[in-house]
């Protein structure tokens, strides 16, 4: 039995007991959402994935969401959703999942945010190359020196991965800063520099210049259905649960996709 079907299962379970205890109860327990599968033993099933694979999560049908590191059609990535839908946790999978796939030779990743003390796990892995405030002047210069590595690089070799949480705060630096963040969102792929972005969904509209960068998008819960439109073109996103469910188009259609737990 894959790992889906038996969170399925226990879910089902969980259904049937609490319809079981309403009947049975004037005041019924509360009971405790099944825990979901961690992220080090997922992988561990799994593998061996491809060494250019880069695991973003796991669909519905059991399959691992991969992104291929080597072909750079799918560009950046805008991670959308509202401010609880789980977004710097997915960026966090990423990077986990990153160390435990990849030796610090073949992928290291960066990461650009407001809140520095959200990753104080991640300190000390070996593929982390740096932790920065998105307004202090080292942030600058990271995006300088991605741009220069790119121009060095010619698709072989290591990938780099820039996790930027908060599109709308990158988007506020001086105008070189911007213009390196182009550069790489627009070549970066092809020189193996793959950028995830994360945004709030109520910021869209103000950042919709930007939005034009990203022809992958993964999305969380969009409780509000205009900002989800707005992110999707057509699709609401009140569906899916916060936290650790997000969804990708595939084709005129939404793939919905969880993550693991993260130890």
């Amino acid at each position: 039995m894959n790992e889906t079907n038996h969170f399925d299962l226990m879910l089902n379970a969980l259904t049937e007991i609490m319809q079981e205890e309403k009947a049975t109860q004037t005041t019924p327990l509360s009971q405790p959402a099944p825990a979901l599968p961690n992220l080090r033993s997922l992988l561990t099933r799994l593998s061996p994935l491809p060494q250019e694979a880069l695991f973003l999560g796991m669909a519905m049908d059991g399959l691992p969401v991969l992104l291929n590191l080597y072909d750079p059609v799918p560009g950046p990535i805008l991670i959308a959703g509202d401010a609880s839908s789980g977004k710097t946790r997915l960026l966090q999978t990423v990077a986990r999942a990153a160390e435990m796939l990849h030796s610090s030779a073949s992928v290291q990743y960066g990461i650009v945010t407001t809140k520095p003390d959200e990753w104080e796990s991640l300190y000390d892995s070996e593929n982390n190359a740096g932790i920065y405030q998105t307004d202090e002047e080292n942030t600058s210069e990271l995006l300088q020196s991605l741009v220069t590595w790119a121009h060095n690089n010619r698709g072989e070799g290591q990938s780099i991965l820039l996790l930027i949480d908060g599109l709308e705060s990158a988007t506020k630096l001086d105008e070189q800063t911007r213009q390196n963040l182009r550069w790489l969102l627009l070549r970066g792929p092809s020189r193996r520099i793959w950028t995830f972005v994360t945004l709030d969904a109520d910021r869209a509209e103000e950042q919709k210049e930007w939005l034009e960068f990203f022809r992958t998008r993964l999305f969380g819960c969009v409780e509000n259905s205009e900002h989800a439109i707005l992110l999707t073109g057509s699709s609401p996103l009140n569906h899916l649960s916060k936290g650790d469910e997000f969804a990708m188009r595939e084709g005129s259609k939404l793939l919905k996709f969880w993550l693991p737990a993260i130890e």
